[in-house]
């Protein structure tokens, strides 16, 4: 029987984890971790992510303040609020919600971020951090650290004689979760569009992670048979059966094909999308301990 991972369960687990974890750095110390979210323009979308991001950071019992900044915010603007951000002892994380309108540029203000703030895990320093195998001096970009909670929970921690299989090089997910795995022992192949014989490639992973951004891609006889299937892929496709203009929401996974070779696999929506919001409370977390000179919990 394929055992279809609950996205939401985890991360509700995950979240209970930070309230503890928050409530008893408070009680010992004084300190309440806060998080400040940046959102600079109109996009609907990205105002209801930061909404839910600030709700969640209330609901963990965190000082959540949040800045949104008109459309025609100038760069050198944006750069001195992530600078008094960075000055203010109350702030344990700092998160600039992207896109950001195309007249500014993102790179220079998400390298401003100090990197013991960055809870996006998108900073040079926590990226290479990463790359070397520092687990427990960084901070680790929230999806692919939402996708390595799964693996472990399905795996355990050492992943030592497990082939694992990466479809995807971005900065934001392949490569910090190519990373990870092999910090857990996995062999590791970081597979692309120009990898060669890509579904042969992926028959050898015991541990298959796809994230390229094409809808379905993955069939199942990409999969080995008894191998965990963790689909990162966000895609709309139309959905005709519910309407005219209608869409619906699908992995890079054919999921309903997979899940009959997977032994474990996660669905979309309702898998690795609910870790994101989760795991960028943990990163708070972790910073609030790391700054106190506490030891922070593990996810």
């Amino acid at each position: 029987m394929t055992t279809i991972i609950d996205g939401k369960q985890v991360a509700a687990s995950v979240i209970d984890t930070v309230k503890s974890a928050s409530a008893a750095l408070e009680k010992e110390t004084g300190v309440k971790p806060g998080l400040a979210v940046v959102i600079v323009g109109n996009d609907p979308a990205s105002h209801a992510y930061v909404s839910s991001k600030s709700r969640m950071a209330k609901e963990c019992g965190f000082t959540s303040i949040q800045h949104t900044l008109p459309e025609e915010t100038m760069q050198e603007e944006l750069a001195r609020l992530v600078e008094t951000l960075n000055a203010d002892a109350n702030i344990h994380g700092i998160l600039v919600q992207l896109p950001l309108p195309k007249h500014l540029k993102s790179d220079p203000i998400i390298q401003s971020i100090k990197p013991e703030k960055d809870v996006d895990g998108l900073h040079v320093v926590n990226a290479g951090k990463l790359a070397t195998g520092d687990l427990d001096g960084g901070l680790v970009s929230c999806t692919p650290a939402g996708a390595m909670v799964f693996v472990r929970r399905t795996h355990g921690d050492d992943l030592s004689g497990l082939n694992a299989v990466v479809v995807g090089r971005s900065n934001l997910f392949g490569k910090p979760m190519s990373a990870l795995l092999l910090a857990a022992n996995a062999t590791v192949t970081t597979a692309h569009s120009r990898t060669k014989d890509l579904a042969g490639v992926c028959r050898n992973a015991d541990i298959l992670v796809a994230a390229v951004g094409r809808p379905e891609m993955v069939k199942a006889d990409w999969v080995k048979p008894g191998a965990t299937v963790i689909d990162v892929g966000i895609n709309r496709i139309p959905a005709p059966e519910k309407g005219e203009g209608k869409s619906r929401m699908v992995g890079d996974v054919a999921f309903e094909e997979c899940a009959k070779v997977a032994s474990t696999i996660t669905p979309v929506p309702g898998g690795v999308g609910p870790m994101t919001i989760a795991m960028l409370m943990a990163n708070t977390v972790i910073a609030a301990y790391r700054k106190a000179g506490r030891t922070p919990p593990k996810f």
